[in-house]
């Protein structure tokens, strides 16, 4: 019985090169593992190239809806915006993929299991960590990190030795470096290297321009139940659909943009791109419907937590001991957060329209100017002067 070794493989130039890589530096069958979280997927290609090389095995399993409803959602609920921006769309995907490929490692019993990610990159963290968690006796093979293949011109010729085929914009100049799945696009490289270039409009794949946006505002009402959004403008939709949804009425309106120069987790700077249309929608929305169903208290103790959060995701500790605890904490009142939030999308804006809920943490009797006998203003002296005391 042979050994075998599970890729996360995606059918495109660097993954076809590691798996012929892996075939002829282990003597092991590859199995090609490519999970579904909404990317552009050509399963056509994916299944035609790992054929090509020989692979028997190729498995292609539909995630997204449990990378909705199980990752992203949680996400929200928490608010996290990695240094206050990034809405975390490659960081919190790695898990899911990371636990699911363990998963088929289990059930064919191979041995190990191997990612694309570059050494310099945030995502051989976060894979390698997943796998520790769900599979620590199972082997990780990070070919970026052991080949000698130093440079893309050696990836080509490799490529070329072994008749993969080679996308056209990949001969000459290296592409950009792009990562896409349900919630977001990254791109990074060539241009957007230099934090000085503004980057092209040519890169951006789901959202268009606010300037080239229609002249007329779109409405979309978002529904929430216990913290989760479960429809748009009153019809139920499963949280894939969901997402999908928002994602062509943000993109469409020029929403969801943000140029950013982040702290990578193993300590270099970089400068990315990244289109979370629906996400950004999302996070609007939630917002304001906790706004008017929890307290103060509940609401402030999040905001406390949610940079720790963020950076939890961030650096792959999605199944930390910590991020579980703050997860609690971030849940704690989630059962309060029902109704529904109208917002307007124009030209890159979001506008919230109305705000509707059942819930009685919003008081209109106690915040009206007209006269009223719901609160008590003598009290508002002795709170000032106790605190002048601790000011000093």
């Amino acid at each position: 019985m042979s050994k075998k070794i599970v890729l996360a493989y995606s059918g495109g130039l660097d993954t076809s090169i590691i798996l012929k890589w892996l075939q002829e530096n282990y003597n092991a069958e590859v199995i090609a593992y490519t999970s579904d979280i909404g990317q552009q997927l050509n399963k056509k290609k994916i299944i035609k190239n790992a054929r090509m090389l020989g692979v028997k095995k190729i498995i292609i399993n539909d995630l997204k809806n449990t990378f909705v409803k199980d990752y992203i959602f949680p996400m929200i609920r928490g608010h996290s915006l990695y240094e206050g921006v990034y809405l975390l769309g490659t960081s919190i995907a790695r898990p899911l993929i990371a636990k699911d490929q363990i998963k088929v490692a289990k059930k064919y019993k191979a041995y190990a299991v191997s990612h694309g990610s570059t050494g310099k990159g945030n995502d051989q963290v976060r894979f390698e960590l997943g796998y520790h968690y769900f599979g620590p006796k199972i082997k990780v093979i990070a070919p970026w990190r052991l080949w000698k293949l130093k440079s893309r011109t050696d990836l080509i010729n490799y490529a070329k030795k072994y008749g993969i085929p080679i996308p056209k914009d990949k001969k000459g100049a290296p592409p950009f470096s792009v990562d896409d799945n349900l919630f977001h696009t990254s791109t990074e490289g060539k241009v957007l290297e230099n934090p000085k270039n503004s980057a092209p409009e040519f890169i951006f794949q789901r959202t268009i321009s606010p300037e080239k946006a229609p002249n007329k505002p779109t409405y979309v009402t978002i529904n929430f139940k216990n913290s989760d959004p479960i429809g748009l403008n009153g019809k139920k939709l499963t949280p894939a659909k969901l997402l999908e949804k928002l994602n062509q009425l943000a993109g469409k309106n020029g929403i969801g943009r943000v140029d950013l120069v982040e702290n990578r987790f193993i300590g270099i700077k970089s400068r990315g791109v990244y289109e979370t249309p629906g996400g950004t929608l999302l996070l609007n929305a939630h917002r304001a419907i906790e706004s008017v169903t929890l307290d103060k208290e509940t609401m402030h103790k999040k905001d406390l937590i949610m940079p720790r959060y963020a950076e939890l995701i961030y650096n792959g500790y999605w199944y930390s001991k910590e991020r579980i605890k703050l997860q609690k904490i971030v849940d704690q009142k989630r059962n309060k957060v029902n109704g529904s939030v109208k917002l307007k999308l124009y030209k890159g804006n979001i506008t919230i329209q109305s705000r509707v809920t059942k819930s009685g943490a919003y008081s209109m009797k106690k915040v009206s100017f007209e006269e009223n006998k719901t609160f008590n203003k003598s009290n508002v002296e002795r709170f000032i002067n106790f605190h002048k005391n601790k000011l000093r």
